[in-house]
């Protein structure tokens, strides 16, 4: 898919949402530089920015936030005041818990603890018409494939919520997880994302 067929693309989707005030894109950060996320997200920041707020979130994780120049080589003409901060340490939300009966099962009794559901605040504080998270499918050695509810319950979430799916993944073994598309670590998340964050007005785009 080109440039030109991805702009067609996205104008299908923008098209079949309706009206959009408020929008947030959630686009991966810096080191994902080679997931064609930079493109996408100046796309839908200019063909929605003329009529609508639109703000930038980059999923940075734990990494460390993206200095002025890497927003500027990933996300060429998004003016700088665009930009929101991902906080993992402070600035998150408690949604709910994926309760440690279900994580020893996903795992195969690898471990038994509850995993927290956290996010931004910016993403459950805030009343957006539309959040888009932006991204790729690629092999992850702790996920099994990066990206759909990782970019969000990872990329904006809390550090205990990090911290634990990262360790989970860990011991149940990434040689059994790189590359597949049903591990422990998606399980638990795609469960979080079921039960707590279901409500949230989330648009993927791959």
């Amino acid at each position: 898919i080109d440039a030109r067929r991805a702009g067609e693309l996205l104008d299908e989707l923008i098209g079949r949402l309706g009206r959009l005030r408020r929008v947030l894109l959630v686009p991966p950060d810096y080191s994902r530089v080679e997931s064609w996320a930079g493109p996408l997200t100046t796309m839908l920041y200019e063909k929605l920015s003329s009529s609508a707020e639109v703000r930038i979130l980059p999923a940075v994780g734990t990494h460390r936030p993206m200095t002025r120049s890497a927003l500027q080589a990933m996300f060429p003409g998004a003016p700088s005041g665009a930009f929101l901060k991902h906080r993992f340490r402070t600035d998150v939300v408690r949604l709910g818990e994926v309760p440690a009966e279900f994580v020893r099962e996903a795992s195969e009794g690898a471990v038994e603890y509850p995993v927290p559901i956290e996010v931004s605040r910016w993403l459950a504080e805030a009343e957006w018409d539309r959040i888009f998270s932006i991204g790729q499918l690629v092999p992850h050695e702790v996920i099994g494939v990066a990206n759909h509810v990782k970019n969000i319950l990872v990329g904006t979430g809390g550090a205990e919520t990090i911290h634990k799916t990262h360790y989970l993944g860990a011991v149940y073994g990434m040689e059994r997880i790189m590359g597949r598309a049903r591990t422990p670590v998606r399980a638990v998340l795609q469960e979080g994302m079921d039960r707590f964050a279901s409500h949230l007005p989330i648009t993927y785009v791959m």
